[in-house]
This record gives structure tokens, C-alpha cells and sequence, in this order.
């Protein structure tokens, strides 16, 4: 008896994994070695639905169901770039799937993960990366951070998303927003609605 197996081919894993590297990642600026090697060791078809494994590599956003997305990869390289992780970092990963904080355990020298902001726990963290935008940035998450630690994120602002860089100073975190960035809006961190004419 022959079985069949509905997983695809590795070594067809491992060629769209390369072409993901070299024609998303290499060609818009993610070029740190350590990055691509991360990118090159996590198979990204392991944190998708099994429908979804042959094109976990294509250039979008993946749907993970509950509304819930896994990013396009150039919005994790663009983050990591952003981040520049060290093992010298103890980072946090807020994110419903496993692979931003698969990426990060190649560059840092811990990382702990958290679904969501609500059973986010534990720090100081030098580093915070949230999977996803943020209208606005939870007070919650200074307590997290230590001195002069940092947050990469999506900053969402008037219908657009932005990857942006928050550092912590003198207990206050400020967000810089950098280049625009194809992230899902995360509704624990909406800005509070008010009411309008």
C-alpha cells in the first residue's frame, strides 16, 4: 500500500523558501545575514493551515481563521531589520502564531511569546515585537519593557499602516512610524471611539 501524503514535497518547501528569500526579502532591503539565515531555518508552511502549506511562500498575508493573519514575510523582515536582535536581547513576541517568535529565537538571546496583549507577562524585555498594528500603544507595555528598550510594531494612523519603532525614555514609550507596512490591525489596541456628528 502506497500513502500518499497532502503535505508538500520538502525539497519543493525548500525551493520556495529560497525564492521567498531572494525575490521578496533580498530585493526590498532585508539583507542582515542573520536574518536570511533565520529566514532560510523556520519553515514558514509549519505555521499555516494544511490548505494553506502550498502557498505559504506567496507574497500576502496568510489566513489563519478568527480573523487572524500570518504577516507577508517582508513585513517580518522588515520588523527584524528594524529590531536589530542581538543575543544580547531578551524579547518578547506578541503574535497568535509561532513564527515571528521562531525567526527572533535565531537572533536573540531569549524569547518568550504571548497570543495577545492580555496574557502578555514577565520582563523587563529589551525588545517587544507585536505581530500586527496598533492605533494606540497600551500603557501595559512600558511596564514590560526595561530602560531604553524597544517596541517594533505596526502603527496604524488615518487608514494606514506604518512599521514604526517605540523606545522607552524616562518610562514613557513614543512611537516613530518609519515606511508604510502591510500589517493587520490588532483590535485589543484600537484607539478608544468617540463620539461624533
Amino acid at each position: 500500500m502506497t500513502v500518499v501524503e497532502d503535505r508538500p514535497a520538502a525539497d519543493e518547501m525548500l525551493v520556495a523558501r529560497r525564492a521567498m528569500i531572494d525575490s521578496q526579502l533580498r530585493v526590498s532591503g532585508v539583507n542582515t545575514p542573520a536574518i536570511l539565515a533565520a529566514f532560510a531555518a523556520v519553515p514558514r508552511e509549519d505555521f499555516v493551515p494544511a490548505d494553506r502549506r502550498t502557498v505559504a511562500y506567496a507574497d500576502r498575508a496568510q489566513p489563519l481563521g478568527d480573523g487572524r493573519s500570518l504577516s507577508p514575510a517582508l513585513t517580518y523582515g522588515q520588523m527584524l531589520e528594524a529590531a536589530a536582535a542581538t543575543k544580547d536581547d531578551s524579547v518578547l513576541v506578541i503574535s497568535p502564531n509561532g513564527y515571528l517568535a521562531a525567526l527572533a529565537g535565531h537572533l536573540a538571546g531569549t524569547v518568550a511569546r504571548a497570543d495577545s496583549l492580555t496574557d502578555a507577562k514577565g520582563g523587563p524585555y529589551s525588545l517587544i515585537l507585536i505581530d500586527g498594528a496598533a492605533e494606540v500603544l497600551p500603557e501595559s507595555l512600558a511596564a514590560l519593557l526595561s530602560d531604553e528598550g524597544r517596541i517594533v510594531t505596526g502603527l496604524f494612523d488615518r487608514g494606514v499602516t506604518r512599521l514604526g519603532v517605540a523606545r522607552k525614555a524616562l518610562g514613557k514609550v513614543v512611537a516613530t512610524p518609519l515606511a508604510e507596512a502591510d500589517f493587520a490591525v490588532l483590535p485589543e489596541m484600537a484607539a478608544p471611539r468617540k463620539w461624533s456628528f
